[in-house]
């Protein structure tokens, strides 16, 4: 759904709003893998709209809110800021700059693509509001000879009924023996008849575990069915079956 520029009668402010589903400006991808092997990868942007934009990129460590300028991270990202012509794309290369990151599993990073467009025509003397869209996808810095392969990664994870957040109800746990990242964008479980969704997805880090939060779930036992769709590295899905453990 696209939404246009908006004008409202409240004095002319710029609004930052998160999500790539009103920007003109729009990544090439949902995610980026980067071989720490390679000297540097490409992301490509497209501008869709009928107007120029001024784009601003950055990439964080996690933090949404830090300032570009006061980030530490160990990416050099070119152009930093930039004009895109209207139906015109721009290649970034994202650059390691050889700063210590762990090389016995992946590490996550966060690609930020500012969209800000051009100051609208005010002839009439309207008062205007301006959006500014921010664009927010992963990066995971992948070493080079890690056990397994990252498609292999969902089929290994571990899964259990653990208390939710709070106290109210049940929630899943998952643990990763894999040093890769695993990314869902469904998680049902299927008991007694019934099926718990989990509506909001998930992400569990290598060599960790995450508590995933489910629905109305509750009473549920050991042997339950799982059902989950993970994201490959290119962002297509790959659905799988596991079994809740005690």
């Amino acid at each position: 759904m696209k939404l246009g520029r908006i004008a409202i009668g409240v004095g002319f402010a710029c609004a930052l709003l998160a999500g790539n589903a009103n920007a003109s400006v729009t990544i090439g991808g949902t995610r980026v893998v980067y071989p720490l092997d390679q000297r540097e990868v490409t992301v490509k942007l497209e501008n869709d709209s009928g107007t120029p934009s001024l784009v601003q990129v950055w990439i964080d460590d996690g933090h949404p809110d830090a300032k570009p300028g006061e980030i530490k991270v160990p990416f050099v990202i070119t152009p930093p800021i930039f004009r895109m012509d209207p139906k015109k794309s721009q290649t970034l290369r994202v650059i390691y700059s050889g700063e210590a990151v762990p090389t016995d599993r992946e590490s996550v990073y966060w690609l930020n693509v500012l969209d800000i467009p051009p100051k609208a025509d005010n002839k009439d003397n309207a008062n205007l509001l301006q959006l500014a869209y921010r664009t927010r996808i992963k990066v995971f810095v992948r070493p080079p000879k890690l056990a397994g392969k990252p498609e292999e990664a969902p089929a290994q994870l571990s899964w259990k009924v653990t208390a939710a957040p709070g106290g109210k109800g049940e929630a899943l746990s998952v643990s990763n023996p894999t040093p890769y990242y695993v990314s869902f964008s469904e998680v049902d479980v299927e008991s007694g008849g019934h099926t718990y969704k989990n509506e909001q997805g998930g992400m569990v880090a290598p060599h960790a575990t995450e508590v995933m939060p489910v629905a109305q779930m509750n009473a549920v036992a050991a042997g339950a069915k799982v059902h989950y769709t993970a994201i490959s590295d290119y962002g297509g899905p790959m659905p799988g079956d596991a079994t809740l453990g005690q």
